[in-house]
C-alpha cells in the first residue's frame, strides 16, 4: 500500500466548495501519515498566492486559509502547475507556505510508484 496520497484540485475562487473539500481531504491524508500533495492546476493555481484564500469560508467547514495553513504546517505539499501559474500572471514571490511551482515531471515522479488520488 502506498505511503503517498494526491489531491488534484482545478478549482479555486470559481468553486470554493470544491477547493475547501479538497483541503479537508488533504488534511485527513496528511494526518494519516501519508506523504500528501495537493496539485493546484487551472484556476486552483490562484490559491497558491498569499491572500487569495483569506476570505473563503464555506458553511460547515473551517475557513480555507486555516485548512491550507494547517496542511502546510503538518508537512503537506502543494505542487503548483507552472504553465497554469504563468498563464495567470501570478506573483511567484507571494507563494503560500508549502507551495512550490513545478512542471509536470515532478507530479509524474511523485505518482510513479503507485499513488492513490482524488480530483476536485
Amino acid at each position: 500500500m502506498s505511503g503517498k496520497f494526491l489531491i488534484s484540485l482545478t478549482h479555486g475562487l470559481d468553486n470554493t466548495d470544491k477547493a475547501t473539500v479538497a483541503f479537508v481531504v488533504a488534511n485527513a491524508a496528511v494526518a494519516s501519515d501519508k506523504d500528501t500533495v495537493v496539485f493546484l492546476s487551472i484556476e486552483a493555481t490562484r490559491l497558491a498566492e498569499k491572500g487569495i484564500a483569506d476570505a473563503v469560508h464555506e458553511e460547515g467547514f473551517a475557513p480555507l486559509k486555516e485548512l491550507m495553513d494547517n496542511f502546510a504546517k503538518a508537512g503537506g505539499k502543494m505542487f503548483v502547475c507552472s504553465p497554469c501559474f504563468k498563464k495567470r500572471k501570478l506573483d511567484d514571490t507571494k507563494l503560500v507556505d508549502g507551495a512550490a511551482i513545478v512542471g509536470g515531471a515532478k507530479l509524474v515522479e511523485f505518482m510513479s510508484d503507485g499513488c492513490p488520488s482524488v480530483s476536485y
